[in-house]
């Protein structure tokens, strides 16, 4: 088998199985797959009107605190999601013998879906709004988004294996999100944080991502090529610890369930 072959498989898993979740969410729905595509545009809507009668004076703050509330949304949601997922899934370890990291990688499927919806949304509504962002921009914000995605893969192959052992990291996830709202640039610029405290505010995943979008669709700036080396390095960290230990943990993954 070539290695095209064996890569096209799990792939090919993957997509039925995200596929497959997603018709579960949706279809017993009268709206079906339009509530995919309804609920983040509605949401962006809603959150548009709040803050444009709340921070009508300052614009530029009002973009800012969608796009961290968005991103950090579909960071808090797939981490959740992929945490849980091979417990939720348990029954198809015990019947089936395929990779078991496609089930962690399906499962953020619906979250990547409405983080594409977002990101449609914002960008249009900044074409509309005058404040159009470049194509430079644009490829750098899905770069981000992409990075994202790919540090939550890895944070939820780790989180995923060791959920089943250790029931209580869903318990101490949820603390830890929940103090991670506030260690990200969400509510509040980064700047008003004294510079020497930035790089320990960096090492958390979701505040490069949301800096750096924020920078190249709100602010019209590029970050520098450091910035971005650093931002591919952690990326890379974080994929490389989640593989380790799903690797070290997966294989008596079936004993947990």
């Amino acid at each position: 088998m070539s290695a095209a072959s064996a890569l096209r498989q799990p792939l090919g898993l993957a997509w039925t199985l995200a596929r497959t979740e997603f018709k579960t969410r949706y279809q017993p729905t009268v709206g079906g797959f339009l509530w995919a595509l309804m609920k983040p545009v509605a949401m962006f809507l809603v959150l548009m009107a709040v803050f444009s009668f709340i921070f009508g004076s300052d614009p530029e703050y009002r973009y800012n605190l969608i796009v961290g509330v968005f991103l950090w949304d579909f960071f808090a949601d797939a981490t959740k999601t992929g945490l849980i997922s091979l417990h939720v899934k348990g029954y198809l370890l015990t019947k089936a013998k395929f990779p078991i990291w496609i089930l962690v990688v399906a499962s953020i499927s619906n979250a990547l879906i409405t983080l594409a919806v977002f990101s449609v949304a914002i960008i249009g509504f900044l074409l509309v709004a005058g404040r159009a962002p470049g194509l430079t921009a644009i490829v750098l914000f899905f770069s981000y988004l992409l990075h994202l995605a790919v540090m939550v893969i890895g944070f939820s192959l780790a989180s995923s294996v060791l959920f089943l052992r250790y029931r209580d990291l869903n318990q101490v996830w949820d603390v830890v999100s929940q103090a991670g709202f506030f260690l990200a640039p969400i509510v509040y610029p980064l700047a008003i944080i004294p510079e020497r405290y930035h790089l320990l505010l960096y090492l958390w995943p979701p505040t490069p991502i949301i800096q750096f979008a924020r920078e190249v669709l709100i602010a019209g700036t590029v970050p520098t090529l450091r910035a971005h080396a650093l931002l591919m390095l952690e990326t890379a960290i974080v994929l490389f610890i989640g593989i380790a230990v799903f690797r070290r943990y997966a294989p008596h993954a079936a004993e947990y369930v």
